[in-house]
């Protein structure tokens, strides 16, 4: 979940590591650090602070350019594991006996990841001198790698040596003063790629960090190593042996990765979501209807149920799969939160199709839920947002949603790709079994296509004047709340889950998505002034049923804001606010779920800002989750 960035070349280390940080300040926050090849010096320098990265570049600027001269270095954002967020803890963490505590050392390194062995580690280190300064479980890798070095191995050899002792996940860069212009990294389930330049390379967590520098990467598998310099790069088995590999290309631009005027990355990437819905579409169906998922290269008439594991917005998205794969398709879909999966001893065989759904393609549970599928044999299909990724690599066939960097942490243009990419899936294997005529599966398609359109309207109607003002006076319900009920029914209950998710993430109000019929049977004891309810109202008798259910909450002093069509009197009616929606876009219910969800986006993001909250980065959030 922490961020890691190194660079070896002759054009600004510094700039390019603190750009990188940056870049990958959604993966992790609460420290921040780079260690540097100081320029004329036989030691490896380290500056880190506690807290946002502004902090460590105020740190760097008191240095007063003493550090212009640096070829090569790595740099750190962390999201804490074990140990509080202290500078003693802050990443890049030295080894040198004796020395640990100075800003300086023989060895660096920085790590994502948790090392499951760390505290026989630590003894055993402790027992022949080591001197530790940190709780972290990283600086035992410090520790075990200066030892070696000091005793006069490489870094690739150290390297190699220390990734037998370990237990865990990780990914791994480390940096030696006796090779100042070397950086040696590793991996064992976290995430790590090169990028590769002219006369310069770069490292790092994922793509998004060096967007703008390089378009071409190498992906460093489980187990191998990689030793970079300014002019080549080498990738490893532990033993030495060369591993052959294609780079890759990416064609995020860099001002995919840039504000571009918005306030924020979640604003940005809530308008975003046309254009992103529209790639994802794009190429898959045509302006027919027809439908084309030859990518997938899978046999879809040889399934005959579907798992889909996941977690958090992906786990909703894969809700609403099943719901229109069962409805379309007339074959069982059970969602799984992915993180229970692994260990539920799952049942399936090889007519079972597992779908995978991971934004960042390196979600640890859920790749682990996948492992669970090659137990029973079942086919996987990764769902994913991330070319390349780990899970892309572990699955029989890919999915790309085409959303694009996504930097804020609570998930907008993923969420909305993802269901897009669940309903292909859908019509795929509705035409593969023959379940829904040619024409409906047109027709569907041809609506499908329409959905960028749609949500480009919802945003236009909830951001003009009269859509401000219902968005104003939801966002004053919530004032004094202390929780609030999110309701739906049908395809509208995980966007409920959903509405419900953002206001937590970002507001750090509890917030709870129930069906609207379920609310009798418990939840409706939080309901009265305080406790605001907001309710997704569709089309016919989902409608009614929920409206019926809303009158309940108001019995007993609830505040209501409801999402409904533009003029819907009924909704005008019980609610406080009603945040509208174009009529077009809820008359085909299957789809209505891409656009009910943006005005739920919207309140969450304007509610926190109401806070004077950080809607981008909230707090012991990341965006990837590499650990367990």
């Amino acid at each position: 979940m922490c961020g890691i960035v190194g660079y070896v070349g002759e054009n600004g280390c510094v700039e390019v590591l603190m750009e990188g940080l940056g870049h990958l300040e959604y993966r992790g926050y609460d420290s921040a650090g780079l260690a540097l090849a100081a320029p004329d010096t036989d030691e490896i320098w380290r500056v880190r602070r506690v807290g946002p990265l502004r902090n460590l570049t105020e740190a760097l600027a008191e240095t007063n350019g003493s550090l212009g001269g640096v070829r090569s270095g790595i740099g750190h954002t962390r999201w804490a594991t074990h140990g509080r967020p202290t500078e003693a803890n802050a990443h890049p963490h030295v080894g040198a006996a004796g020395n640990a505590r100075a800003e300086a050392g023989r060895v660096a390194v920085v790590h994502n990841g948790i090392v499951e062995n760390h505290a026989g580690l630590r003894r055993e280190l402790e027992s022949r001198g080591h001197g530790f300064v940190s709780e972290t479980d990283t600086e035992v890798i410090a520790h075990l790698l200066s030892e070696r070095v000091e005793a006069g191995e490489g870094l690739r050899e150290a390297v190699a040596a220390t990734l037998g002792r370990l237990t865990g996940s990780f990914a791994i860069a480390a940096v030696s003063a006796d090779e100042p212009d070397t950086i040696v990294a590793a991996r064992h389930q976290s995430p790590l790629i090169v990028g590769l330049g002219e006369g310069e390379n770069f490292l790092a967590s994922a793509v998004q960090a060096l967007v703008g520098r390089t378009r071409r990467f190498l992906v460093v598998e489980n187990g191998e190593i990689a030793t970079i310099t300014g002019s080549k790069v080498g990738i490893t088995t532990p033993d030495g042996r060369p591993v052959e590999r294609d780079y890759f290309e990416v064609d995020w631009s860099p001002e995919a990765v840039e504000l571009g005027g918005y306030e924020d990355y979640m604003h940005k990437e809530i308008h975003e979501q046309p254009g992103a819905l529209a790639r994802t579409l794009s190429g898959r169906l045509d302006t027919e209807g027809n439908l084309d998922l030859s990518e997938l290269d899978l046999d879809l008439t040889d399934i005959d149920r579907v798992v889909v594991a996941a977690c958090g917005t992906a786990y909703h998205a894969g809700l609403l799969g099943k719901t229109v794969i069962e409805r379309l398709c007339r074959i069982p879909v059970d969602v799984e939160i992915a993180s229970e999966y692994r260990y539920s001893d799952p049942i399936g065989d090889g007519r079972t199709l597992v779908v995978a759904i991971s934004q960042s393609g390196e979600t640890t549970d859920t790749l682990a839920a996948v492992e669970s599928a090659r137990g029973f044999g079942g086919k996987v299909l990764a769902l994913t947002n991330t070319r390349d990724s780990l899970i892309t690599r572990e699955a029989d066939a890919v999915l790309l949603t085409h959303a694009g960097p996504e930097i804020a942490v609570a998930s907008t243009k993923a969420f909305t790709t993802q269901i897009a990419a669940m309903y292909l899936l859908a019509l795929g294997l509705a035409e593969a079994r023959g379940t829904l005529p040619e024409d409906g599966r047109r027709e569907l398609g041809q609506e499908l296509r329409r959905s960028p359109d749609r949500v480009e309207e919802a945003l236009a109607l909830l951001e003009g004047e009269d859509g401000v003002s219902r968005m104003r006076r939801a966002v004053g319900i919530f004032e004094e709340a202390r929780c609030s009920l999110f309701l739906g029914r049908g395809v509208s209950f995980p966007i409920a889950l959903e509405g419900a998710l953002k206001l937590k993430e970002i507001s750090y109000l509890p917030s709870e998505g129930y069906p609207a019929g379920e609310m009798k049977h418990g939840p409706i004891a939080l309901v009265d002034d305080y406790c605001p309810v907001v309710a997704i109202l569709g089309h016919g008798v989902y409608r009614e049923k929920t409206l019926s259910n809303v009158e309940e909450t108001m019995a007993r002093g609830a505040r209501v804001i409801t999402v409904a069509a533009e003029g819907d009197p009924e909704a005008e009616r019980v609610a406080e606010s009603t945040l509208p929606l174009p009529a077009s876009a809820l008359e085909t219910p299957e789809l209505s779920p891409l656009v009910v969800c943006v005005p739920l986006q919207l309140l969450a993001y304007h509610v926190a800002k109401f806070r004077g909250l950080d809607v981008d980065k909230p707090r012991n959030l990341a965006k990837s989750v590499t650990v367990e």
